[in-house]
């Protein structure tokens, strides 16, 4: 979903722009690759911890690829005008992932079940548009005026 969002926003592309799109889109093939992996062994107790850190893992940088295609996005002025002037505030949100799948990551070494209940979290909340998000409403708001 956001990956669809984030591109009705991008109004042009360069070659840079397309690297880190197909970097983004390879992390996000290899998620059933751990998702496999985690309710195969998630029952194994010795065997849950790895496969939770590998799925967390997995998550972490396609969080970083993510932002690192937002950022060259918004750098390179790519983007729609009214999206430009809010890229701080969506920014914000965006700068959440790397530092949530991070603490995930952390987390699948402490509780499992906490680790999955937290990624469970993060996808409604990365879900929900940035401009749904009450601080940033009325910046989105402000933008389109």
């Amino acid at each position: 979903m956001n990956h669809h969002r984030l591109f009705t926003h991008i109004r042009q592309s360069d070659n840079l722009l397309l690297f880190f799109n197909l970097l983004l889109l390879l992390g996000v093939t290899t998620v059933p690759f751990p998702t496999a992996l985690l309710a195969n062994r998630y029952f194994i107790p010795g065997d849950r911890v790895v496969a939770a850190a590998v799925f967390n893992g997995t998550y972490f940088v396609i969080a970083i690829f993510f932002n690192v295609l937002w950022h060259h996005a918004v750098r390179s002025g790519l983007l729609d005008q009214a999206t430009l002037d809010a890229a701080d505030s969506i920014s914000k949100q965006y700068a959440v992932g790397p530092l949530a799948y991070l603490a995930c990551l952390g987390l699948s070494w402490i509780s499992v079940p906490a680790s999955i209940l937290a990624n469970v979290i993060l996808a409604i909340f990365f879900a929900i548009p940035p401009n749904a998000h009450p601080n940033q409403h009325r910046t989105m708001q402000g933008a389109t005026k």
